[in-house]
């Protein structure tokens, strides 16, 4: 079995049943909503990021550093890693593709959103936006990450098990109300909703 716990913003984090560790989009050190620090990853053996506004990747660049993680993000993403930063494990991929990993299956799918790419000699780096469709011991996972509502994610009916949503609004899709408790009333029976605080778990 699985573990999904949720640290603020769009991070989360992932433990497959045999102990393999990822986490997606680290937003932690400026965020005061998080319920943990990058020093809280000791070990880690995949960071993945969705795209590469900085409050997805804040803590990225150093998280690479310190675990050795592999990289798995957009090809511009990994190349401005390897490039301006020498942060060489990085696995490129683009929308629409997939990967087969050790741990599972990733594959980006569509986002809608904005391209900047985030750090130190970024500035000739864009990258289209993504969301990550992973299958993990047999479930699949799909993170949004940053994105407005699009007609794509009707390509994923009866694909996803868990889905982890932007609902803020503003800057990506959002009903009326932020309040999740209002979002599950209007999901209905549609499907189960977990409402997650900083340093909740989900097991799948």
């Amino acid at each position: 079995m699985g573990q999904l716990t949720f640290h603020g913003h769009a991070c989360i984090e992932i433990i497959t049943g045999d102990g393999t560790r990822l986490l997606v989009d680290p937003f932690l050190s400026d965020n005061p909503l998080a319920d943990v620090g990058p020093e809280h990853f000791d070990r880690l053996d995949y960071l993945l990021l969705t795209h590469g506004h900085f409050d997805h990747v804040a803590d990225a660049w150093d998280l690479l550093r310190t675990t050795g993680a592999l990289l798995i993000a957009t090809f511009e993403i990994v190349s401005y890693a390897q490039e301006k930063l020498g942060l060489q494990n990085g696995h490129p991929l683009h929308i629409g593709g997939g990967y087969e990993f050790p741990f599972g299956r990733v594959k980006l799918t569509p986002a809608l959103h904005g391209g900047q790419v985030a750090g130190e000699g970024a500035e000739g780096y864009t990258t289209l936006p993504a969301g990550i469709l992973l299958n993990i011991d047999g479930t699949s996972i799909y993170h949004a990450g940053d994105t407005a509502l699009i007609k794509d994610m009707e390509l994923l009916r009866g694909q996803v098990d868990v889905a982890l949503l932007p609902i803020g609004d503003n800057f990506t899709m959002g009903p009326d109300a932020q309040d999740p408790e209002a979002f599950r009333e209007r999901v209905g029976p549609a499907a189960e909703v977990a409402i997650l605080s900083a340093g909740d778990t989900y097991e799948f």
